[in-house]
């Protein structure tokens, strides 16, 4: 099992690697400081994400204070209503942050974003958030994306 996890840690960061940052809005990150946003792939924003597939986000945050969790909650803002957006992993302590959350450490979350078939082709605004303890904004980072069928 540990071999799985650092295998899909290695894939995850060599993914990163290749990614542009994205620019974004923070949403509000009330306890900690985003460094970097990385989608991949989204070579041009607003980020097309294909129906089918799966899309890797890394995050670099320092945090301000400590934590002994992490809880990752997506929405997508369609209209000004946030809908729930279903993540594969949500608990942040097992997304590439070694928990407890030390302050002023620097950490790399590391999670998927899947856009199903199901999904309907439109624009909208993808808002990620990483809560800490007592439900503390570590991050809140919000993108434009256009979700379309896949080519």
């Amino acid at each position: 099992m540990r071999l799985l996890v650092a295998a899909f840690l290695l894939l995850a960061l060599g993914a990163s690697a290749l990614a542009e940052p994205v620019h974004f809005k923070d949403g509000g990150s009330a306890v900690g400081v985003i460094k970097e946003l990385n989608v991949n792939p989204c070579p041009t924003q607003p980020c097309k994400l294909h129906k089918g597939q799966s899309y890797s986000v890394n995050v670099t945050f320092t945090s301000n204070i400590p934590s002994q969790s992490s809880k990752a909650v997506v929405h997508g803002i369609v209209l000004g209503v946030a809908v729930p957006f279903s993540i594969p992993e949500a608990d942040g302590c097992k997304s590439g942050i070694n928990c407890p959350i030390q302050k002023d450490k620097t950490y790399s979350y590391l999670n998927k974003l899947p856009v199903k078939n199901e999904y309907p082709s439109i624009k909208l605004v993808v808002q990620w958030m990483l809560l800490g303890d007592n439900n503390q904004h570590l991050f809140c980072w919000e993108i434009p994306v256009q979700i379309e069928v896949s080519h």
